[in-house]
């Protein structure tokens, strides 16, 4: 039997495989758009596991399961025997043995790559704690379509080196392009991730130097799930970070900024720019849907050779 595929990283695709997908996911959301059938996973069965809230990644999951065809099981952890102490890698083998590939949101990045090592079909990271590699596929997405290829670009990333900041600079290793990670001292993205990204990343502590003449401004909440009580610290010496019409002024003329959402205005990024006409934040939240039906149909074989 054949090990099957799985997605925990950005790592796990080559540069010619995340093009590839890019592609597929453009096309998909085209089909979608004209209201024609996409059902490439017809009997598919998707399980997806959460201990992490979520609404973007249970809907775009969900629906687009169900618009290629297959059908989607949401399975919180409370409501599972994993939230009565059974061992992940029996809940692994156990559902591995019933659907045909899982998602799974949760906390520890440890707990995926358990799953992953028991799981008998390809397993998804839908978010960890270390890394978010989905979000990352559809803001790659977004960029594509507002601006093209992305390699050699400058991408500036603003405020705490959390997970989706940490697939950002797995996406500068893979596709080419330069990611300055702008934010205070204490909250610098892992180190050992750094040193593996060479010179395609590097750490500037002031944002508009940061900022000066990059394509692409990324941030995100200051405060992740699990840093609640932090969030009052973290608001004050993360203020000057904030994605705000200085900053983007500062950057190329032609800049563009995302944010993954949920977001909090005139925190992390300004009310102005949040609520702007012609920002691709919404695009950006949609593709998830459509780069995630691309990467199932990966990882399930169901990817066209063509492009």
């Amino acid at each position: 039997m054949t090990a099957p595929r799985h997605f925990l990283t950005l790592m796990d695709l080559s540069a010619d495989e995340i093009r590839r997908l890019i592609r597929r996911a453009i096309e998909l959301k085209a089909l979608r758009d004209r209201g024609e059938s996409h059902a490439t996973l017809q009997g598919k069965v998707l399980a997806m596991i959460f201990t992490k809230a979520s609404t973007r990644t249970r809907v775009s999951f969900e629906a687009g399961m169900s618009q290629l065809g297959g059908s989607a099981l949401f399975l919180s952890g409370q409501d599972t025997q994993l939230g009565r102490g059974e061992p992940i890698a029996d809940t692994a083998k156990v559902i591995s043995s019933m659907v045909d590939i899982v998602m799974i949101r949760t906390f520890a990045h440890a707990d995926v790559e358990t799953f992953a090592a028991h799981s008998k079909v390809p397993v998804i990271n839908g978010l960890t704690d270390d890394y978010h590699p989905c979000q990352i596929l559809a803001d790659l997405q977004t960029y594509i379509e507002a601006r093209g290829e992305i390699s050699g670009r400058k991408v500036c990333w603003l405020g705490d080196g959390n997970n989706v900041c940490h697939s950002w600079m797995n996406a500068a290793r893979r596709l080419d392009f330069e990611l300055i990670v702008a934010c205070p001292e204490g909250y610098d993205p892992d180190p050992k991730l750094l040193s593996a990204c060479g010179n395609h990343v590097r750490i500037e502590r002031d944002p508009f130097q940061a900022v000066q003449g990059a394509d692409l401004l990324i941030t995100d909440v200051w405060a992740s799930m699990g840093q609640e009580d932090e969030q009052s610290a973290r608001a004050q010496t993360l203020a000057p970070y904030q994605l705000n019409r200085r900053l983007l002024d500062e950057a190329a003329p032609d800049a563009i900024y995302m944010h993954c959402l949920p977001a909090h205005r005139d925190e992390e990024i300004s009310a102005e720019l949040m609520d702007s006409p012609d920002t691709v934040i919404w695009q950006e939240a949609e593709n998830r849907l459509h780069a995630q039906k691309a990467l199932m149909e990966l990882l399930l074989g169901s990817l066209p050779v063509s492009d």
